[in-house]
């Protein structure tokens, strides 16, 4: 990421997620019960920012257009409109660095 405290805020303010760590150098955010996202600023271990990584990661919700309306509020915008494969309903955005992000939730019976 190329602003850590921007991208503190963001996950934390915009999407809401639960910090997991309040080590400001080395952000951490709980993502499920055995996921989580930590913010690295890569000069601080001597690499450069290589991103945005271009392969969604998935948020798993409860209402994809209700979280999409309130992540809206809060200033996020969505990559077209919300797409129904016939399985699940996916909608597309980014965090302030241009990494993928995508809501998701699977209405349809698994096999």
């Amino acid at each position: 990421m190329t602003d850590l405290e921007r991208s503190t805020r963001f996950y934390g303010d915009t999407p809401g997620l639960p910090r997991a760590s309040e080590d400001a150098g080395w952000p951490e955010f709980q993502l499920g019960e055995n996921v989580s996202l930590y913010l690295i600023d890569p000069t601080n271990i001597g690499q450069q920012f290589e991103g945005p990584h271009t392969a969604s990661i998935a948020l798993r919700v409860a209402d994809v257009e209700a979280t999409r309306a309130e992540l809206a509020e809060r200033g996020v915008a969505f990559h077209g409109e919300t797409f129904d494969t016939g399985v699940c309903h996916m909608a597309h955005f980014t965090d302030p660095d241009g990494n993928v992000f995508m809501l998701h939730r699977r209405y349809a019976p698994r096999d």
